[in-house]
C-alpha cells in the first residue's frame, strides 16, 4: 500500500503550484499550520543544494476534533503533510494517505475518519 497519493505537475513552476495547493486546501477545508522549506533548511544546516522541497502540514479542523475525541493522544499523527517537490518533468504533489497512516491504530472509528480525510486531500491533490 502506498503512503501517499500523488500527482505530477507539468503545465506550471513551483510556487504556482504551491498557490494552487493552498486554494484546493482551503477549498476543501483545511488550514496550512506549518511549513518547511526543506530546501532553504538543507542549505542552512548542511550547507547542501537541492531542488525545491515543501512541506505544507495541513489540518481540517472539523475532522481533527473529531479524531482527537477519538483518540487522544492522535496529534502526535497530525497535521497532514503535503509535500512538493521538483522533479524531471515538474512538480509533484504527494499529500500523506491517512488511512495507511493510522494502520497501526486499533479503533474502527478513527478509520472511518481517516477514511474520510483521504478522499478529502485525494480531491484537493486532483484538483491542484
Amino acid at each position: 500500500m502506498s503512503y501517499t497519493i500523488d500527482r505530477l505537475i507539468t503545465d506550471t513552476d513551483f510556487e504556482e503550484v504551491d498557490s494552487r495547493t493552498r486554494t484546493a486546501l482551503a477549498a476543501h477545508g483545511f488550514g496550512v499550520l506549518t511549513e518547511i522549506d526543506v530546501k532553504a533548511t538543507m542549505k542552512k544546516k548542511l550547507d547542501v543544494e537541492m531542488t525545491p522541497y515543501r512541506i505544507l502540514g495541513a489540518c481540517n479542523p472539523q475532522m481533527a476534533h473529531q479524531a482527537i475525541g477519538m483518540e487522544p493522544k492522535i496529534g502526535a499523527m497530525l497535521p497532514c503533510n503535503v509535500i512538493l517537490r521538483e522533479v524531471e518533468g515538474g512538480v509533484q504533489v504527494s499529500a500523506v494517505d491517512p488511512i495507511a497512516s493510522m494502520q497501526a491504530i486499533d479503533n474502527d472509528s478513527l478509520h472511518a475518519v481517516a477514511g474520510q480525510v483521504r478522499d478529502m486531500l485525494s480531491m484537493v491533490v486532483e484538483e491542484i
